[in-house]
């Protein structure tokens, strides 16, 4: 690993740009002091790799849908509707997501590790906080691979052109509002949102922000806030929780895209990539390819394997069985009873103190914006955030 030390910003001044979530449980800095050194080429790979990557999600989950293989992958039932219906119309356009990748900077192959699709974590770090970690460290604030909020901004615009030139936007946008929506009580959910909202506004979009709790929803007339209806509803939410934990508002939503009242963002269908069980597929359908790790519903023979449940966060219930069968590390949590993939271990990127360092790159149309977390061999809600600058 090529690490360059850098002065770290100070808390007064992440929380005067809204960015609150600084400190961990343990009293610990969430913003690493370090910045990756990475080449133009390894940037390129990374680039190349999303890429390719996106094309073969998408194959996959055609393949899923056609062979109705919602089960296997731990879709719950009364989402399987909702999500034939965002995949069949290209109106519901995928926002972003993050892809998460072992490898590429130190001299190993670019492996796929998951694909946060639906609601990915670290945008502010990714798109605000590492232009100001080079800022404050007088370094090259244009020496790194981050366009993920001007790509954003075309991504909005192509809600409405449908297509990768965004030129016609002002021609076709009729006056349609995006509202956008996280839960009460979580500043990291609410700040990233709004800068999502700050990113719609400048494509050109009419917006607003309200805590989902604030949103009424109708079946037949879509979605309404402050007197309003509401053409698109961003909503920093997992498409699972609605349907688990808000079954009502998942049939709500299913018949409101039914009805065509309004727009879901990201779409249903972006749930099938968020399940981890999709990486089987993708195994099935490109079998020993250079970006993938094999990876099954059941045990691995002989080999060193990560068990992960398919639709959790944060790291939680991963555990890394050794190839003999016994368990090195392990996370708990609240996905125990869920569906488990097991995939190939890939070695992390490492420093001195054996800390692991995973690449998160963001995909909007295309790969647009690279940033890392360090941890130990299973990435958590404990890790880092890292930026990094290309040299």
């Amino acid at each position: 690993m090529r690490l360059k030390k850098i002065k770290p910003l100070d808390n007064s001044y992440l929380e005067s740009i809204g960015f609150g979530w600084h400190t961990d449980l343990d009293g610990s800095r969430y913003i690493a002091d370090e910045l990756v050194t990475i080449t133009q080429d390894e940037a390129e790979a990374f680039y190349e790799a999303t890429n390719e990557l996106y094309d073969m999600y998408v194959a996959a989950a055609e393949y899923v849908i056609n062979n109705d293989l919602f089960h296997e992958l731990g879709i719950p039932f009364n989402l399987v509707d909702t999500i034939k219906a965002s995949w069949e119309n290209d109106v519901h356009w995928h926002l972003y997501g993050r892809f998460d990748l072992a490898g590429g900077v130190d001299g190993k192959p670019i492996k796929l590790i998951e694909f946060n699709a639906d609601t990915p974590t670290s945008l502010f770090e990714t798109a605000i906080i590492q232009w100001a970690m080079l800022k404050f460290n007088n370094l090259d604030e244009a020496a790194q691979f981050n366009d993920i909020y001007e790509a954003l901004v075309e991504n909005f615009k192509r809600l409405v052109t449908l297509e990768e030139n965004t030129s016609a936007f002002d021609e076709y946008y009729e006056g349609w509002k995006i509202l956008f929506s996280s839960i009460a009580g979580s500043v990291e959910d609410e700040n990233t949102t709004r800068l999502l909202e700050s990113a719609a506004r400048d494509a050109g979009f009419e917006c607003d922000f309200a805590f989902v709790d604030e949103v009424s929803f109708d079946d037949e007339n879509g979605i309404f806030w402050n007197e309003q209806n509401w053409e698109y509803w961003f909503k920093l939410i997992p498409w699972e929780m609605i349907a688990i934990d808000e079954s009502d508002l998942a049939l709500i939503i299913k018949n409101i895209i039914k009805n065509q009242k309004a727009i879901i963002l990201n779409p249903a269908y972006t749930l099938l990539f968020q399940s981890k069980g999709i990486m089987k597929i993708l195994w099935d359908l490109y079998p020993n390819h250079p970006l993938l790790l094999e990876s099954s519903f059941e045990p691995l023979k002989g080999k060193k394997q990560v068990k992960k449940p398919f639709l959790a966060r944060e790291g939680a219930n991963i555990s890394i069985i050794e190839s003999d069968g016994t368990i090195s590390a392990q996370n708990g949590g609240e996905y125990a009873n869920g569906k488990f993939l097991y995939q190939e271990f890939a070695d992390f990127a490492k420093d001195e103190s054996g800390n692991s360092y995973q690449a998160g790159m963001f995909f909007a149309f295309e790969g647009c914006a690279l940033g890392f977390r360090k941890g130990k061999d299973i990435i958590d809600n404990y890790s880092k955030f890292v930026g990094h600058i290309i040299e």
